[in-house]
């Protein structure tokens, strides 16, 4: 990938093979496993900014727009869309780069809200260090 690639605003995040054992028999992609890639990536993203441990507290407007096939490579891009005192909104972008060519295609977008907590799992203020 390229940086030409990049949906503005947004970092590619996360990389991945779509494989047959995530696949139904038709050689669909589960959507589950997507939105686990997303959610990844959204953790990714949200740790680097909270500086420390971020959970999953909600997965918003997740769309699906397009089917992912076995032999796709999945690009899941991100951007830091609101930061609040303990929450973070992520917004994602996935794309699939089609096997064995150059076309790719957007295939599901999302927000993701994570929580900062401490090592005791408790909320904490998003721009302290994780205890």
């Amino acid at each position: 990938m390229t940086e030409t690639n990049t949906p503005p605003g947004m970092e590619l995040t996360l990389r991945t093979l779509a494989m047959p054992a995530d696949a139904n028999a038709s050689g669909d992609i589960f959507g589950g496993w997507v939105m686990s890639q997303m959610d990844l990536a959204a953790a990714v993203r949200a740790n680097e900014r909270c500086n420390g441990r971020t959970v999953t507290v909600a997965a918003n407007e997740i769309i699906f727009k397009q089917p992912v096939h076995v032999g796709d490579t999945l690009c899941v891009y991100t951007e830091v869309e609101k930061v609040g005192r303990t929450s973070i909104v992520i917004r994602l972008e996935t794309w699939a780069r089609r096997a064995l060519s150059s076309q790719r295609d957007k295939v599901t977008e999302a927000r993701f809200t994570m929580v900062a907590v401490d090592s005791d799992g408790r909320p904490r203020p998003v721009d302290d260090p994780a205890a």
